[in-house]
């Protein structure tokens, strides 16, 4: 498969989207995931067409993405979803608001494991229930910290009356794809807890070739029974800006729940995503997997580079999506290391205290770039480390 490059310095400058925008020019932008590859060209010809037939109005209840997405689901996962209920909306975490919303009271507590995916923190309080937050269990193989759910501190919550579950999968920061078997067992334990999980899958796509993504829903009754997952080509294809995600349920609770949510949530979905997400998961499978080539290739050159210049820096390569989860805590740069990094080496990372205390000391690096603006990234934080 041929690999993506990603677009020239120049043009990506030129955009205005947050990554582009939030820092000064002098700033490499490591941050938001966003990545710097050029659109996907069955995006860009369904856009365009759209534009020139004027076709900027509301979303279709015939929403043509289900299809789209059931038939990829089909191809990539063998997950079949002949009987699954369907909702859209805007994007993945209004997704995962509306159903805790739904199946939580005010003050219901819900799991995360962290640490996690910022935002989640906060869809949490604004679905009105408290954040749970349990740390993944971790070991060390060979040196590296391998980690995984912690199953006791998960049966221990969710014995204690926690009503949901807010599962990440695959688990950003750290690119973990977790297994079958690991779902499995969590399906168990939300079943015997009458547990309802909801699990964000929109880096799936993003799963590196050798691993294997399997999605929540797909692992047993018991997962389809308490479950719900939500999707969307917006990661994976660079889209986010167009809002459209898909909300799948495979039970008859959660088609219940499903279709009891305001009209409002599906019609917050925007017309544009629909139509690149139909283009995304019809079309758009040899430009994924041209970019996942060039994020494998990034994976490589980010282990050499650390491995020259930044030694005291560890991490574990990550199984899916392009986000490096850095451990900084031996160069002795405190809770925030990219703190330190943006005014002394001007590379915006994000914060590792933003994804939960057990972040603290690390940081996340968004590696869906250049191999020479990666380069340029790890080279400018190796000056600091020289310096001290």
């Amino acid at each position: 498969m041929n690999p993506v490059s990603a677009a020239p310095l120049e043009v990506l400058r030129a955009r205005t989207s947050e990554k582009w925008t939030e820092h000064p020019p002098d700033v490499l932008p490591m941050f938001v995931a966003e990545m710097d590859y050029p659109l996907a060209e069955p995006i860009r010809t369904a856009l365009h067409a759209a534009v020139d037939r004027g076709d900027t109005g509301y979303v279709s209840s015939s929403n043509p993405v289900f299809g789209a997405f059931r038939g990829f689901a089909s191809r990539r996962w063998a997950w079949d979803l002949e009987d699954a209920s369907f909702l859209s909306t805007a994007d993945v975490s209004m997704g995962i608001v509306e159903i805790l919303r739904a199946v939580t009271k005010p003050g219901d507590r819900v799991v995360i494991t962290e640490p996690v995916y910022a935002p989640f923190f906060d869809l949490v309080t604004e679905a009105g229930a408290s954040v749970l937050a349990i740390p993944l269990a971790e070991s060390t193989q060979t040196g590296t910290t391998q980690r995984r759910l912690d199953f006791d501190a998960l049966e221990s919550a969710f014995r204690d009356g926690a009503r949901a579950f807010l599962l990440c999968n695959p688990h950003n920061p750290l690119g973990l794809v977790h297994t079958r078997e690991d779902l499995e067992a969590v399906a168990r334990l939300a079943a015997a807890y009458s547990v309802t999980v909801v699990s964000d899958e929109i880096h799936a796509p993003l799963t590196q070739p050798g691993s294997t993504f399997t999605p929540y829903l797909s692992v047993s009754d018991d997962a389809r029974a308490t479950g719900f997952a939500v999707h969307s080509a917006s990661k994976a294809w660079n889209i986010a800006g167009l809002k459209c995600a898909v909300i799948v349920g495979q039970g008859e609770q959660s088609a219940e729940v499903m279709a009891a949510l305001p009209i409002e949530v599906s019609w917050r979905t925007g017309q544009f995503g629909v139509l690149a997400g139909v283009a995304a998961y019809s079309e758009g499978e040899a430009w994924l997997d041209g970019v996942l080539a060039s994020i494998a290739a990034n994976i490589d050159l980010l282990d050499q580079l650390l491995a020259e210049h930044l030694p005291g820096v560890t991490w574990t390569r990550p199984n899916a999506g392009y986000l490096a989860w850095l451990d900084f805590r031996a160069l002795g740069w405190g809770d925030d290391p990219a703190d330190v990094i943006l005014r002394e080496a001007r590379v915006a990372l994000s914060a590792g205290v933003d994804f939960g205390e057990h972040g603290a000391g690390y940081a996340r690096l968004n590696l869906a770039c250049s191999p020479d603006l990666l380069t340029d990234a790890v080279t400018r934080i190796a000056q600091i480390s020289r310096q001290n």
